[in-house]
């Protein structure tokens, strides 16, 4: 899916078209997770919404029947944009005042997700002072308005209030979710996950990493409109939508892939390549003996990244690698930088004591030739979007 959006669905004769809306967002690939007032439920069912959306109904602030691991704050994060639809004179008020006293009402005060209103009452009651003021409280601070609309009135009157259509909404979704593409005409280059080095045809040396890293900057940097070539080791995960992913296993097959997808305004190395590979893999399964030691001769890999970051024609503008050190971390940081000639360098500590590896949250130290500067503990999927975005500002003043 491009993207993720919760509907709350307010209590509104409005709310029909809602189930449109919600046929069109996913049509569009944008995923729907939805959340019914009490109200709402009067004008739609909860089985219509889930059959359109193709999700559970979360309508319960406190509920044992619902996931417990869905409560309202997990809720309010799981999604790129919060749409109210309709937004009613009455959700609008309880948001401006802070109230809390529903699901709805209460994962809007808990979010820091960007929240969606469109507006559907009567032209008195949005032309009422409160509302105009509840109004500008909300636009104060961010959140955005789809609407409304001027038009007849289900009540048979005439004015503004009534609920946009439906296409309309989604094109203000569209441009809240995708609101820019500062790296368009760019390619990306990224690589991500592990490295599997054979040792014989069923065994073979690899490490710990997941990909989701590099696969979070992949995805980062497509929504911001950059052409991406994501070169993969084995990992379990989904190729970010917009990404061309190349498979690989080994670090000479990496080697090759990036070399291949050059030319390339930027390289960020996330892969964990595994330094070493064995000097002959056999061709057949190596059979234990018992009581016999069994040694393998080891010969160096090639360095991608430095390899990237050596000036020439094909060295893409801005190379960017990442280190993962169990100690010393901004000695051994700045140290690896030079050596390998990268632009920037984000250095994690993964030692035993941390779940980086395998986890979805990352601390990184970031190094380049300017600044040293440590970033808090966020979410792979925040550590991406920082990057893509100073990315796209450093790009913002180089020539294409």
């Amino acid at each position: 899916m491009r993207a993720r959006v919760i509907l709350i669905i307010g209590g509104g004769i409005a709310a029909y078209k809602s189930l449109e809306l919600i046929r069109l967002m996913r049509k569009r690939d944008i995923a729907v997770e939805t959340v019914l007032t009490d109200a709402a439920k009067h004008f739609v069912t909860p089985l219509s919404v889930q059959a359109l959306s193709g999700h559970a109904v979360h309508t319960e602030l406190l509920s044992l029947a619902e996931d417990s691991q869905m409560d309202h704050i997990a809720l309010s994060r799981s999604a790129d944009l919060i749409l109210v639809c309709p937004a009613t004179a009455n959700l609008m008020a309880r948001l401006a005042g802070g109230l809390a006293d529903d699901l709805a009402t209460t994962l809007l005060l808990a979010t820091d997700t960007p929240v969606m209103l469109a507006p559907a009452m009567n032209v008195r009651m949005w032309r009422h002072p409160a509302t105009q003021a509840n109004h500008a409280t909300l636009q104060s601070r961010g959140c955005l308005f789809a609407g409304p609309d001027e038009g007849d009135m289900a009540c048979g009157e005439f004015g503004p209030g009534r609920l946009s259509a439906p296409e309309a909404i989604l094109e203000a979704v569209e441009a809240a979710l995708f609101p820019a593409t500062p790296l368009a005409g760019r390619h990306v280059l990224v690589t991500a996950g592990p490295t599997h080095e054979p040792i014989d045809p069923v065994r073979f040396i690899a490490n710990h990493s997941s990909g989701k890293q590099g696969y979070a900057i992949a995805a980062a940097c497509a929504r911001l409109g950059a052409q991406v070539t994501l070169v993969s080791g084995p990992t379990a995960l989904p190729c970010p939508a917009g990404v061309t992913r190349v498979p690989v296993q080994t670090a000479r097959e990496m080697l090759a892939a990036c070399g291949a997808a050059l030319p390339a305004d930027v390289a960020i190395c996330t892969a964990a390549v595994g330094d070493w590979r064995v000097a002959e893999a056999s061709a057949h399964k190596r059979k234990k003996k018992q009581g016999q030691a069994v040694s393998l001769a080891l010969v160096e890999n090639p360095d991608i990244l430095a390899t990237l970051s050596h000036a020439g024609p094909t060295r893409p503008g801005l190379v960017i690698g990442f280190a993962a050190e169990t100690e010393a971390l901004e000695d051994n940081a700045r140290t690896k930088r030079a050596r390998k000639g990268c632009d920037w360098l984000l250095a994690n500590d993964v030692g035993a004591d941390t779940s980086i590896f395998g986890g979805n949250h990352n601390r990184i130290l970031f190094v380049s030739e300017t600044r040293i500067e440590p970033w808090a503990s966020m979410p792979k999927t925040d550590i991406a979007a920082k990057l893509a975005a100073l990315i796209a500002d450093h790009l913002s003043s180089s020539p294409r």
